[in-house]
């Protein structure tokens, strides 16, 4: 049953309405505030870092498991710049006992925003199709959709996060974001330039890595200096169309409930919901790992 409580407003969307000139102007500006925000001197120099280290790394065929690890652990691990996966950590979550039925019967009069749509081919676009509802309207939306189906992706959610206790593995992190949908929800290939630990919380996911130098083989768009796409699918390889995409190296993990996956900043990830599921992430607000170790 939902609630009757108020629904609160999200702030409104912020569509691109910029001259070309306007545009490179905000992203010079943006760049700048990012780099002082992560302690360096240039984003473009940062991302070239991580690139160079990226060549020197040894290559994996699979994604290895650290029980529980503590931050000093934590952070000799990812200073050798590959990814890895934490057991016993999202399991002790009070949210990870909780059962699905909290989101429509607790949290039905949250709002939220839908990614709803083609919103795989958009994915990396300034006025992608998204639409505000409530919860519990999020959940009919989702149950009665055919093909790709909505999707909660990227949003902060105060009230779950209250139930989830982050592990102090990065000296600055941004606030928890949280994704959520049924069976057949994607996020395509792309990487961000920051040190990334993702919680799966409920249900399985597919996720494809793939390392920062091979974008060279990825047919990468710019989204920001933070946040570059590919079209390339990696569960749906089109080797007519993107042939250079033989050469990347794809590494696929199935991340479980109570499974917590460490993204190295510049990695390439795709993530493929296989059962309806409950993510939350963070990004770490400080020098790469990787680059702290070179």
């Amino acid at each position: 049953m939902t609630t009757s409580r108020t629904t609160k407003a999200l702030p409104p969307r912020v569509l691109a309405t910029e001259t070309p000139e306007q545009a490179a102007a905000n992203r010079l500006a943006r760049a700048q505030r990012d780099a002082q925000v992560r302690g360096v001197s240039s984003i473009d120099e940062m991302r070239a870092a991580i690139r160079q280290a990226s060549r020197t790394l040894p290559a994996i065929a699979a994604v290895p498991r650290l029980r529980a690890p503590g931050a000093a652990q934590f952070r000799e691990r990812a200073a050798q710049g590959l990814p890895f996966l934490i057991e016993g950590v999202v399991n002790r979550w009070p949210l990870a006992a909780q059962p699905h039925s909290i989101l429509r019967e607790r949290h039905g009069h949250m709002a939220v925003r839908a990614r709803v749509g083609d919103y795989i081919s958009t994915a990396f676009a300034p006025d992608r199709a998204m639409r505000d509802m409530t919860m519990a309207a999020y959940l009919d939306l989702a149950e009665g959709s055919e093909g790709l189906p909505p999707y909660l992706g990227n949003l902060e959610l105060k009230e779950l996060n209250s139930m989830c206790h982050w592990p102090g593995y990065f000296d600055k992190m941004g606030p928890p974001r949280f994704w959520i949908g049924p069976a057949g929800t994607l996020t395509p290939l792309h990487c961000d330039y920051d040190d990334n630990i993702f919680a799966q919380v409920w249900g399985e996911k597919r996720i494809f890595l793939s390392p920062p130098h091979h974008d060279e083989f990825l047919y990468v768009k710019e989204a920001s200096a933070m946040l570059f796409g590919s079209p390339f699918n990696p569960e749906s390889p089109d080797y007519a169309a993107y042939p250079l995409a033989r050469q990347a190296t794809m590494i696929e993990v199935v991340v479980r409930p109570g499974d917590m996956l460490y993204v190295p900043a510049g990695w390439y990830h795709q993530v493929h919901a296989l059962t309806f599921s409950l993510s939350s992430n963070r990004w770490a607000r400080g020098v790469p790992f990787v680059m702290r170790q070179a």
